[in-house]
């Protein structure tokens, strides 16, 4: 039977459909725990091996077409693994670290050669123990007594672990709590010093040094000669107890021991001894701080009798016999110090006593000391610094010593003696020190600048650039004055001009200091010697007085110079017309009336034209050298008391006391006026404001009044009850002091004027040049004038009456001005 086209197509068209259709290939899911499928939640303890396999990548194709697979990683992280692309086996290529990276992210992909399928996975890390401990906040320092009981905490330590779980669990007992660590029980571990300082407590008894003890007592030993000395000390070396010595038993009488010192003496002649051989027992005692017996302790003394001595000591040095030793060292050695440069040892080929000898130094004493001092055959000999203070360079650059070795208790006293040469190296060890603890000092106040004032000194005994003094000056007075920093002469800046008025003494400091910065200081006080440089000055050079009959006035000069007798100012009247008339006391200025003149009717008689005031020229001058003066002309208007009595205004104060109505009817006349007048000038501003129609806002206008014209009421006498009204005037004030000095200055007088600025200053002196000398201020005094005659009683007592010159003076003003005022005023009256 026969087939047609269709029939054989159609197989081939079956076979294209199928072709044409290659589904993609897929990963099997094992899910956890599967050591192959697609790592779905896939975990891996971090101390896996490098090069382990750790998982097959599995999966396969829908038509069964053979397939690949790949691995990749992100590009900023690591490629942990690789994979075999036909098997799909894993490898782990990179070390795993949990602590740095606990998650691993990758992109698993099958492939059947055309379809291509990726899956996302994350793999974790698991720990392991790989972390070990690590103490925190060491170092651990613990101060623990040592009698803490057994069992007490002391200290606290802490550790952390990074590793999680068991393995990141600490114990402390040197090691943690171990973990797995691949695949193996591992325990880390980490240490600590812990330092425990142990406080010493009194617990421990007594303990004997340099046991066991022997003695020696030869045929020669005298009865009292110490034997030996045994040493014990308390077991607590932090706070050891006072020990106290006893003998036990076995002395039998023959040896006794110091209680302090441990010294075992024997106490007969060696003929007396009865044994060769002497055990004895020697007991030592703390003594608590509170004076009690505390602990003891006891210790065997072996002391045999023997005899002969043949051997004197010998002094060796490093070659042998030696009788000169040298050491060079700096001066002031700390106390204590041994002198390690000299290497001397000592021997004495004797046996027992014979071989016993002292050392001692022989030389200045208290600067070193030898130990030991008691030498039994031989010793190394140690010499040790006693005063460091007398080892001092400055005081001798060599010490000689002999070194003295002489037996002890033999007959020969044999000895021997070495020298010790020391050659002693200087530091800077002393301090420069002045000559003075302060300097003094005067200069003439007209001194020029650079003008030398004084030399201070100091002196550093130390040797080379160590004993080389700067010196400098400070201080709130030091501005004016310089100093040469190694003369020490101190001279005034150039451009100082002194003024003694203005500071008389000045205060400052002088330092003087070596190179490494060692110091003293020193005061220094300079006085400015005044110089009469101002001429006395009047307040005014025309003055007018008012001088009540038997009354003095007096006139003042003051001179600006510092000191006496410059400031010192004498007065004489120098011109009066007539000549007869007026006295002056040279010391304080008054003025007065001659004796001979007590009524204004004599003084008229002598005086041409009866003038009622007289000019006088009085002449102030210093005592000063060369001396200075100058005049004031001086008007005195003189009256007489009787006048004040007849004077108008006199009479007015006499009408009003008897009729004080009048007066007050005069002062209620003018405040009658004054209300008046403050009425007219209301009103008419009232009525301004009014007509120009506006509201005026309330204001105060402030303007400045015209001065009064002088009233010719007085009413001052409602104030006077006395007959004579010119006495109510006399103003009631202090005495004037007669022990003031009449050269204070006074309000009234005018400063004085500068003096001229001084030539322009010198440079500063150099070292080599003949410095400005401060020439030698010497003078004298002028002898003294003669004291005026004192008045006589009689004036003494009117001036009492009448009152002091400032009230005298004071009273005729106001009566001339009450006299030249009554006149306008007797309208009222």
């Amino acid at each position: 039977m026969g087939r047609g086209p269709p029939a054989v197509l159609a197989p081939w068209m079956l076979f294209l459909s199928l072709a044409q259709a290659n589904f993609a290939p897929h990963f099997f899911d094992n899910g956890a725990g599967s050591t192959n499928g697609n790592m779905a939640l896939f975990s891996l303890p971090e101390d896996t091996p490098v090069g382990s396999h750790v998982y097959t990548l599995n999966g396969t194709d829908p038509e069964g077409d053979p397939v690949s697979y790949h691995i990749s990683f992100n590009p900023s992280a690591r490629s942990v693994f690789s994979v075999d692309p036909n098997l799909g086996n894993i490898t782990l290529i990179e070390e795993l670290d949990r602590e740095r990276e606990d998650e691993i992210e990758a992109i698993i992909s099958i492939s059947d050669g055309l379809n291509l399928v990726a899956e996302k996975v994350t793999i974790l890390v698991t720990d392991a123990n790989d972390e070990a401990p690590r103490f925190i906040q060491e170092p651990y320092v613990v101060q623990v007594p040592e009698d803490t009981p057994s069992g007490s905490s002391i200290a606290r330590v802490r550790a952390v672990d990074r590793d999680t779980g068991s393995a990141g669990s600490v114990t402390y007992f040197l090691k943690d709590g171990g973990g797995k660590l691949r695949g193996a029980d591992v325990v880390l571990s980490a240490t600590t010093v812990v330092t425990v300082n142990v406080e010493d407590v009194q617990d421990m008894g007594p303990v004997f040094v340099g046991t066991p003890y022997y003695g020696y007592v030869y045929e020669d030993t005298l009865p009292g000669s110490e034997v030996l000395m045994v040493v014990a000390m308390d077991g607590d070396r932090g706070k050891p107890n006072r020990v106290l010595y006893s003998l036990v038993n076995g002395s039998d009488g023959a040896f006794e021991i110091n209680e302090t010192s441990g010294a075992i003496s024997v106490m007969q002649s060696p003929s007396q001894l009865r044994r060769e051989v002497y055990e004895l027992h020697v007991q030592v005692t703390e003594v608590s701080s509170a004076g009690t017996p505390a602990a003891q302790a006891m210790v065997p003394v072996t002391i045999r009798i023997v005899d002969l001595n043949n051997h004197p000591p010998t002094f060796y040095g490093e070659s042998g016999p030696q009788n000169r030793f040298e050491l060079s060292m700096y001066e002031h050695p700390p106390q204590g110090e041994i002198l390690r440069g000299l290497k001397i040892t000592v021997n004495d080929s004797d046996q027992g006593a014979n071989a016993k000898f002292n050392l001692r130094l022989v030389g200045p004493g208290g600067i070193f000391r030898v130990v030991p001092q008691t030498v039994l055959n031989e010793a190394q000999v140690t010499i040790i610094v006693e005063n460091s203070a007398a080892i001092d360079f400055e005081k001798s650059k060599v010490l000689t010593f002999k070194l003295l070795a002489i037996e002890v208790n033999t007959p020969e006293k044999f000895s021997s003696t070495a020298d010790v040469v020391i050659q002693l190296l200087d530091t800077n060890d002393n301090v420069p020190k002045f000559t003075s603890h302060y300097y003094v000092a005067r200069i003439p106040e007209n001194a020029p600048g650079g003008s030398n004032v004084l030399a201070v000194t100091a002196v550093d005994p130390d040797s080379g650039p160590w004993g080389e003094v700067k010196y400098s000056i400070y201080g709130s007075g030091a501005d004016l004055f310089l100093i040469h920093p190694s003369s020490g002469i101190i001279y005034t800046q150039p451009w100082a001009s002194l003024d003694a008025e203005a500071t008389a003494r000045y205060n400052f400091y002088v330092k003087a200091e070596d190179m490494e910065g060692r110091y003293s200081l020193a005061e220094v006080f300079i006085t400015l010697l005044d110089v009469n440089d101002h001429y006395p000055q009047f307040g005014k050079s025309v003055q007018e007085k008012t001088m009540v009959l038997g009354t003095p006035v007096k006139i003042e000069a003051t001179d600006q110079d510092a000191e006496e007798p410059n400031n010192l100012v004498d007065y004489s009247i120098t011109h009066a017309e007539p000549a007869n008339v007026f006295d002056i006391n040279a010391h304080t200025g008054e003025i007065w009336l001659k004796n001979s003149i007590r009524s204004l009717d004599a003084l008229h008689n002598i005086t041409p034209n009866g003038d009622r005031t007289w000019s006088l020229e009085v002449q102030a001058k210093d005592r000063g050298s060369p001396s200075f003066s100058t005049t004031a002309l001086l008007k005195i208007d003189i009256i007489d008391t009787e006048m004040l009595s007849r004077s108008p205004m006199a009479a007015f104060l006499m009408q009003t006391k008897d009729n004080p109505m009048k007066a007050v009817g005069v002062l209620a006349g003018i405040m009658a006026i004054i209300v008046a007048i403050t009425v007219l000038i209301s009103t008419a501003t009232f009525w301004r404001n009014k007509k120009s129609n506006k509201v005026q806002p309330v204001r105060r206008v402030l303007r400045k009044r015209p001065s009064p014209a002088p009233r010719s009421v007085r009413i001052e006498w409602l104030k006077f009850r006395r007959t004579k009204a010119a006495d109510k005037f006399v103003l009631k004030e202090a005495p004037p002091n007669e022990n003031c000095n009449n050269n204070s200055s006074r309000g009234s007088t005018p400063a004085p004027q500068a003096p001229a600025p001084p030539p322009p200053p010198s440079p500063a002196p150099s070292v080599g040049q003949a410095p400005w000398t401060v020439p030698t201020v010497s003078g004298s005094l002028a002898p003294q004038q003669p004291q005026q005659p004192s008045p006589k009683p009689r004036a003494v007592a009117k001036r009492k009456a009448v009152g002091s010159p400032v009230q005298s003076a004071l009273v005729s003003e106001l009566r001339q001005k009450f006299e030249k005022k009554n006149l306008h005023s007797k309208a009222y009256f």
